[in-house]
This record gives C-alpha cells, structure tokens and sequence, in this order.
C-alpha cells in the first residue's frame, strides 16, 4: 500500500466526519470543560479518559499520538487473566506466546518477539509504574491491581526511547488511599481445575500523609493439555508404561499454573507538594513446565527428521483434539528437574516521587528487580522411552538464568502559564544477566551411538552466557501552542548503549575446566556459569548510540474533531544470541564466529501517521482513526540453520540483521453509548506487511517472499455491555464480544518456505452475566470464554527441519467469580 493512497483515505473518513450533514457538532461537556464535571454532573456521554502517554495527564482525545487506553472498568468486564488478553481492544496490538513458554509475544505494526533470547530487547516495552520489565518471561502480568493500561503505538523515539521500534505498553497500577481504610477480594474458579484468590487491603496509616496498599493473589489451574501423544513402532524401544494398547501416553493433565503474586506499596506526602509511591514487588511461580503438541505431520516440505526417526507426527493420534496430544518427559534426572516445573521468583523494590514547583514537577523513578528462572522443557512435544526403560529426551532442556535490573529516571515537566512546556529527563537502566541451558539431545543415541563415557540421553551438554548492558539517553520535548487551536510538539533523545558479553561454546561437564575431566560435579546448570568456570570463555563488547526523535502537529478544528499528524523515528539496540548452539568451543580468532559471537547492529524505524479524534452526539460516540506508514531498516531476526553433528541432523540458532521492511495500515476505535447503560466498543487493525529486502547465510530460497512475522493482516472486534438496575438495591450487566484476528506467520524456515508456520486466523466468543449490588459492596460473575470451543494455535515453531512443535489456546471455558469490597 502506498503511503499517499494511506493517507489519503485517511484523511478523507476524517473530512466526511467532519463535513458529513445530519452529524451536530454539539458542544458537550468534555470539550467545554477539560475536567468533564459537568457530563459527569449529567451521567450523560462517554467518561473523560486522562492518559500519560506524553508524561503528563492529557486527555486521551486531544492527544497527538496513537494510544489505546484500558480503565479498570473495562479490564473487569473483560475478564482477563494477564495484560495480553487486553489486545483484543486495541488495534494492530498482537498478544501471544513464545513457543514452549509462558511468555510474552507482543507485536506492534509488523514487529514484535517470537523468541525467547535473554538478550533480545523486545521492540515492544512494557512499562509498570514507569519501570521498564526488561524479560519477557514475566511481562503478562495480572490484571487485578491495575487501574489504566495505555497502548503506544508505533516507535516511541522521545519519552519512552528505550527499544520502542514497535511501541509501549505502560501499566499504571492501583495506588494507595489516603484516609480510606478497604478491603476488595474476589475468588474465581472454573473449567480444567482453575481457582484464583486475590485481595487488596488499603490501610490509613497518618491522616493526609501515609497509606498502605496490600495486594496478594494466588492462580491456579490442573491445565488443559493431556499427556497424550503416540509413538510406534519405534526400533529399539521398549513398551512405556505410560502408555496404552495404542502406543499413547496415559492423558494425565499437564501444564498445571501456580503463581503466587503480591505487592506492598506505601504512598507518603508529608507536605502538599511531595508524593512518594514506594512499592515492593513479590512473585512465585511454580507452574508445570509449558507443553508442546509435535506437529510434524504439518510440514509440507521435506519431512522432519524424527518423523522418520520416531515414526512420531501424530499418524495415530489419541485424539482429534491437538490439546489431548501433547508429550513431556517430566524427567528429575540429568539436572532438568522437570517434573518441578518452572520455577520463577521476582523481588523488586521501587520508588517514584514527585516534588511540585510553582514552575513544574521533577519526578524521579528509582527500581531494582531480580529474577531468577528455571525453566525446564521437551521441546519437540514428544516423550518415548529408550531402550532400557528410561525416559527418551528427544531434545529436553532448561534454560536458567539470574538477571538483576537497576533503573534511574529523572525527568522535570515546566508547568508555565504561556504558551510552550516542556519535558526534560535523563535515564539510566542496567541489566545483567547469568544464563546457561543444560541440554539432553537424546536422540543421537539412535543416530551416532553413545559417546565413549556414556549415552547422550544421559549426558548434559551446557552451554553458558553472560552480559553486562548498560543503557544511558538524555531526552527532550518541547510544546508551543501556536494558536488555541494549533499545537506543535516535537522531541530528541540521544541514547548510548553499552553491552559486554562472555560465553562459552557447549560443552560437557567434564570439559567444564578446559581439559576433561570426570570428577566435575555441578547440581544445577547455571553452576557452570562463564564466572565459576572462565575456561574458553571469549569476552565481546558492543556499544551503539543513536539520536531519535518525534515530531507532532494537533490541531483542534472543532469541539468535536481534532487532527493530528505526527512524525517520529525509532531505534533499538544490538544484541547478543544466547543459544548458538556450535559443538566446537570458541577459537582465538573471532572472525570464524562472527554469526555466533558479536551482536547484531541496531534496528530503526521511521513513522509516518495522521489521525483524527472525534467525539459526537452530544459525547453519546467517541470515533477515532489513524493511518499510518513505518519503515524498518536492520531488523533483527532469529533462524534455525540446519547443520550435522558427525554425520547426525542438528541445528544451529544465529541471530542476525537481514531485512528492511515496510509496513501501513489503519487503526480505528469506536465507543458509543446510545443510551443510558449500553456501551458499545468495536476495534479494527489492518496492516499490509512486506520485506523490502532480507537476505541470510545459507538461506535456500528468497527469504523476502515470506510474510513478515507476528503481523496478522485484519484484526477486529466488537464488544457490548449492557447494565440496568433491578431494583434499588441490585442490578444486572450482561457483556459479550466477538474477537478476529487473521492468520500470521510465526516463524520462518530459511531452507524451504513450505517449513514456515503460521498461527492460524481464528474469531473468539467471550460473555458474563453480573449481578450485583448497586452500592458495589459484592457481585456474582458467570463467565464464559472461548464459547465456540476453537482451537488456535499461539506458537509455533520449525526447528531446522527437526521438528514443528505448537502451542494453543485455552478450551471452552466456564468459570463463576464472587467478589465484594468493604470500606469507608
């Protein structure tokens, strides 16, 4: 799609709103009085939605940027579980998962993460309390104590600089009441074992000065994946006694969710202008490892390795039903420790202050966040027994890592009584990392024999990483109103980037020390750290520094209409591979590692937009509509590359720059409240995605011709809630949506393009009944998800022509949820 035919179109919906007879222009409350009291004097029109997309409070309609806002009011009617599932109300916003983990796969306007490298900075940030979560890992948070997610779409060059190629996803939480002593809780359970608990406790510590906020929750579910996939004959193999008269697992439940969450914050204002918001973070995961569905009938190119191998690929699976043929080792042995599960523990500790001026507010934004993850798996969703009775890791593995995070912000917004203000900040953010995955190829027992000291299936091969990054920008930007009605904001940021990495090539125990030697013993894999073992480990360094930049004019033509267009540039820093995957250990001369070894260069883009904003009827529907047009430069990609092992099929993961893309499309949002206690929302995405060029070392075909991953062409969805009191007492709201999203590629083979898989288009029936008092003192929830009972996956992945493993969505699911809030 070209950019003038874009904007164009765009601009001629926003003309006919304008210019459209039978359309009065009314002057409502919300564009008379910024404050909107008197439509809520009324309880007429569509609530003022206030966003800090530009650093300061604005209201969401005269803001010349693309952002999605989600109050708490609508995150509760749509019954989520975590942030991703708010994408369904915002346009071009992707929410998914990374294959064979419970992590975060956001997508913005053709870019977005489908890996789970450590070192990958997502371009894509997530942000809660103005901290930025650097892991994927842990980026779906739980919606229960959050107040307002905003959604920024396309790069964020200026105020939220850091890695925002895509855009930002900013989480607000609840914070502290003063002089207010209250109690919410609601429990929930459900379909497939689910049940959560989760509270919050405000306490009034000093009258006007301190507040106490405690938020804790516990989520669970048995899961609704079956340990179910079938194998057989298999040369060699003795009968599992997992499995049935069919050669199938027995379809014990697996991929069970236990998480434990809370956090404590304390807000002191001991004078009028000070605010302090301190908070302590706690979180406990202890969920069963994320299982996989082989899929290796799915391939049409060259047929998989272990399908031949295993005669696996579901030829006689147990069930119709992908959910019923997931497979998982659950081994204890050969530190995996798998049947543990996952095993995740966060502790942050965070400040944010505020100190007013007569002339404007200086801010600062102080955290520190440790995470430690173990994460145990059976990647190709298969789980066969060798020929002594043992579980057979065809590829299991766990990749562990302790990462510890420190950010400080400083940033002053002027509050001048003329026409220009303006936002001046510094940041500073460090994050290291200690990673290392102990892997099992067990597989190569059946291919190569045994190695001389014992089988491959119980032998370890580690490989270890570090890095040490180091993030530090300056940024600026500047408001003039140039008339009442015309404003232009622009804005720079200059950025440096400074990572060192240490690694070292996979290797057994016992070459763990730079000889062999078979008296090493470890009891974890990140034991074999590059710091507790230096042997062979190489030292890299990168730096980068780039100045972005935004640039937006709004203009108020009407009350009701206001325009905007808004210009910006994106960058995103190199990074380094994790799981390069070579059997040979590191040289002395770095350029025979080149690929696996040093970082790839910073990703950028460049953003056109023009948008309009539109509130009519008398505030009755808000309309808003955005073209736009973003050009991507040095886009950062992951690819399998097949490889053999003495004379064994293997694989090889390298990380590299390999494309220019270009993409645009349009986003509009509709909410309209026809009358008193009905709201009507509906979202529409589009996006037309293609690569200008990409090209990879031994890629087999034009790897340009493929989609751009994670950018599904159409995304809709309409949602109504309806809410009317039965009596003075009660009253009864009914909520329901229809969700689309097109079918996308997730990740791209560089052999053949028939090995790439897609995540296939799928439309979702979600609803809930509510009954509950008028007074807001409890309610009952019936909820239902899912309605239609479809099956979609959310990953997907082709290793090297070894295997195709998926992941999917939940089930049909039935739930009743009971909450009640006690206070002053």
């Amino acid at each position: 799609m070209k950019k003038s035919v874009l904007y164009g179109g765009a601009a001629a919906i926003a003309l006919s709103l304008g210019m459209a007879p039978g359309i009065a222009f009314a002057q409502d409350a919300s564009a008379q009085d910024p404050e909107g009291e008197a439509a809520a004097a009324q309880g007429e029109g569509i609530g003022r939605i206030v966003v800090t997309a530009t650093r300061r409070d604005t209201d969401l309609q005269t803001t010349a940027v693309a952002v999605s806002a989600i109050d708490r009011s609508l995150i509760e009617q749509s019954n989520v579980g975590d942030i991703g599932g708010l994408a369904t109300f915002v346009p071009n916003f992707s929410a998914e998962t990374i294959t064979g983990f419970n992590a975060a796969s956001f997508a913005m306007r053709g870019v977005g993460q489908n890996n789970i490298i450590v070192y990958f900075e997502p371009p894509v940030a997530v942000l809660v309390d103005d901290f930025v979560i650097p892991s994927v890992q842990t980026q779906l948070l739980d919606t229960f104590d959050v107040e307002q997610v905003e959604v920024l779409r396309g790069p964020q060059g200026t105020l939220f600089g850091k890695n925002t190629t895509g855009g930002a996803v900013t989480v607000r939480t609840i914070r502290p009441e003063m002089n207010v002593f209250g109690l919410d809780a609601r429990v929930q359970a459900g379909s497939f074992g689910t049940a959560s608990a989760k509270a919050a406790l405000n306490i009034p510590l000093v009258d006007d000065m301190l507040a106490l906020r405690i938020v804790g929750g516990l989520d669970s579910t048995d899961g609704y994946y079956r340990n179910g996939a079938c194998y057989g004959p298999i040369t060699g193999f003795v009968a599992n006694p997992f499995q049935d008269s069919e050669g199938c697992l027995n379809g014990d439940r697996i991929g069970n969710t236990e998480v434990w969450s809370a956090r404590a914050k304390l807000l002191f204002e001991p004078t009028d202008n000070i605010s302090a918001l301190f908070q302590y973070e706690f979180l406990r995961d202890r969920s069963g490892s994320v299982p996989s569905v082989n899929e290796n009938d799915r391939f049409t190119g060259t047929t998989p390795f272990l399908t031949d191998l295993l005669n696996t690929g579901s030829p006689n699976p147990a069930s119709d039903d992908p959910l019923d043929n997931a497979g998982i080792t659950l081994r204890d042995d050969a530190l995996l420790f798998a049947g543990r599960g996952q095993r995740i523990d966060v502790d942050g500790l965070y400040a944010n202050i505020d100190f007013d001026f007569d002339i404007g507010t200086l801010t600062s934004v102080t955290g520190w966040r440790s995470q430690r993850s173990r994460l145990p798996n059976s990647y190709p969703g298969d789980a066969p027994l060798d020929v002594n009775g043992n579980p057979l890791s065809i590829f299991d593995a766990t990749r562990d890592d302790d990462r510890e995070t420190f950010q400080q912000e400083l940033r002053f917004s002027t509050d001048f009584e003329g026409p220009f203000n303006a936002i001046v900040g510094a940041f500073y953010q460090t994050d290291d990392t200690d990673f290392c995955v102990s892997q099992i190829l067990g597989f190569l027992d059946l291919t190569g024999g045994p190695l001389p000291f014992g089988n491959w299936n119980d032998t370890p091969y580690i490989l270890c990483n570090a890095q040490e990054a180091e993030s530090t920008a300056i940024f600026g930007e500047g408001t003039f109103e140039i008339t009442p009605e015309l404003t232009l904001t622009g804005g720079l940021r200059y950025t440096w980037e400074d990572k060192t990495w240490r690694g070292r090539q996979q290797a057994f125990i016992a070459e763990l020390e730079g000889g062999f030697d078979l008296g090493i013993s470890i009891d974890e894999a990140l034991d074999a750290s590059v710091y507790n073992f230096p042997a062979n480990v190489i030292q890299v360094e990168d730096s980068a520094s780039e100045l972005t930049w935004r640039a937006s004019l709004g203009y108020q033509a009407t009350p009701d209409l206001f325009f905007y267009s808004t210009v910006s540039h994106g960058f995103k820093a190199g990074g380094f591979n994790d799981q390069i995957g070579g059997f040979a250990a590191f040289g002395a001369d770095l350029d025979a590692f080149a690929e696996a070894a040093q970082a790839t260069r910073p990703e950028t883009a460049d953003s056109f937009e023009l948008g309009v904003k539109s509130e009519l009827f008398d505030n009755r529907l808000r309309f808003n509509l955005t073209g736009f047009y973003v050009e991507y430069n040095d886009l950062q990609r992951q690819l399998n590359v097949p490889i053999e092992v003495n004379g064994s099929p293997n694989q090889v993961t390298i990380f590299v720059n390999a494309a220019s893309a270009e993409v645009a499309g349009i986003e509009a949002e509709l909410t309209a409240e026809p009358t008193d206690g009905l709201t009507l929302r509906g979202i529409l995405g589009y996006q037309d995605a293609s690569y200008g060029e990409y090209d990879a070392p031994n890629a087999g075909y034009d790897l340009s011709t493929s989609p751009l991953d994670r950018a599904p062409e159409w995304q809709w969805t309409l949602d109504g809630n309806y809410n009317f009191e039965l009596n003075n007492d009660f009253e009864l709201t009914f909520n329901g949506n229809v969700a689309y999203q097109s079918s996308s590629l997730f990740t791209q083979a560089i052999d053949d393009p028939l090995g790439n898989t897609f995540l296939n288009s799928r439309t979702l029936l979600n609803a809930s009944i509510t009954l509950s008092r008028t007074d807001e003192a409890y309610y009952v929830r019936l909820i239902g998800q899912n309605l239609s009972d479809e099956r979609y996956r959310t990953a997907s992945q082709n290793v090297a022509g070894l295997w195709l493993n998926s992941q999917f969505g939940p089930p049909r699911f039935f739930g009743v949820e009971v909450g009640f809030s006690l206070g002053e």
